[in-house]
């Protein structure tokens, strides 16, 4: 399992597919697609998970920068458009090489039930 923490609206996972090492999604509980949908305490807890999972991910990783968003809907790129989730994407200055700007391929080499496990160590000391 991929999943590193539960709350009450939301959970946190590693994507399977990531688009670098550490990259998390955020997904509520309910299935929705519409972020407009979400309730007062989804949104909140969203946005709480976000600023933890930021902390755990720089406290493992030491990234340099993070990216973060949501791809709403097939034509803003969802894989999965019926179900939003926020993803935070760790960066780090020269992390883009010439695999994927020729090679059209992202190297990951790291073993994510590892890092998952880390995540979950992390999360106990901040």
């Amino acid at each position: 399992s991929l999943i590193v923490r539960k709350n009450k609206y939301t959970y946190t996972m590693l994507n399977l597919f990531p688009y670098n090492s550490g990259h998390l999604m955020i997904i509520p509980f309910r299935h929705i697609s519409d972020f407009t949908e979400l309730n007062a305490g989804e949104t909140e807890e969203l946005m709480n998970e976000t600023g933890i999972m930021i902390k755990a991910l720089t406290y493992v990783m030491k990234p340099q920068g993070f990216n973060m968003g949501m791809n709403i809907g097939k034509a803003a790129g969802a894989g999965i458009d019926s179900h939003l989730h926020l993803h935070i994407v760790p960066r780090w200055i020269g992390d883009t090489n010439f695999m994927p700007s020729i090679g059209e391929v992202k190297i990951i080499s790291q073993d994510l039930l590892d890092l998952r496990n880390k995540l979950v160590e992390a999360l106990e000391h901040i």
